[in-house]
């Protein structure tokens, strides 16, 4: 029996999930599987993978092949890794003990790198915003000065206005008072 490590496509319309299945070669992507090992989400930034190491281990040892996209999961897993580096032992090239340190200062370099990832990020995210809030800071700012000028302006006509209006009184008791005596 050809088995494959393949997704299985879950959730909804534009916002699906995988899980990570070790499946028969003829069994339809969303049918029928032997074991589930894990899950892929690609909807968080960065993408959630959970991966039960030792069964997938064990499948990739046994000789089910993964689709393209499982390739590069187990690949950043560490899994292929882990398979060469005990083919290395089966050969007689390390030890078990040397293949386990290789291993481990390669989980300990990536994991690192993954962090920075995240954490530059972060930053980018808190860069964005700040612009943006300094941008919407001198958005408001001129549409203040804008409304400040506006009321201006309306003051200064009726001010204006007022004064005409004043003046045009003061212009007609003086009419009046002439015609008066």
């Amino acid at each position: 029996m050809a088995t494959k490590i393949r997704l299985q496509r879950h959730g909804r319309k534009g916002y699906a999930f995988y899980p990570i299945v070790i499946a028969d070669s003829r069994a339809p992507r969303d049918g029928r599987f032997i074991e589930r090992i894990g899950s892929y989400n690609p909807n968080t930034n960065p993408a959630t993978v959970s991966l039960n190491f030792e069964r997938a281990l064990y499948w990739v040892e046994t000789g089910a092949q993964p689709t393209d996209t499982v390739r590069s999961i187990l690949s950043h897993e560490g899994v292929l890794l882990m398979k060469h580096l005990r083919g290395g032992v089966k050969k007689g090239a390390f030890t078990e003990e040397e293949a386990q340190r290789r291993f481990d200062a390669w989980k300990a370099q990536h994991d690192k790198s993954v962090e920075a990832g995240i954490a530059k990020n972060a930053a980018k995210k808190a860069e964005d915003n700040k612009a943006r809030l300094e941008a919407e800071v001198e958005k408001n700012k001129a549409k203040a000065e804008a409304v400040a000028k506006k009321k201006a302006e309306k003051i200064a006509a009726e001010e204006a206005a007022a004064k005409a209006a004043l003046e045009a009184e003061a212009a007609e008791a003086q009419e009046e008072t002439p015609a008066a005596e």
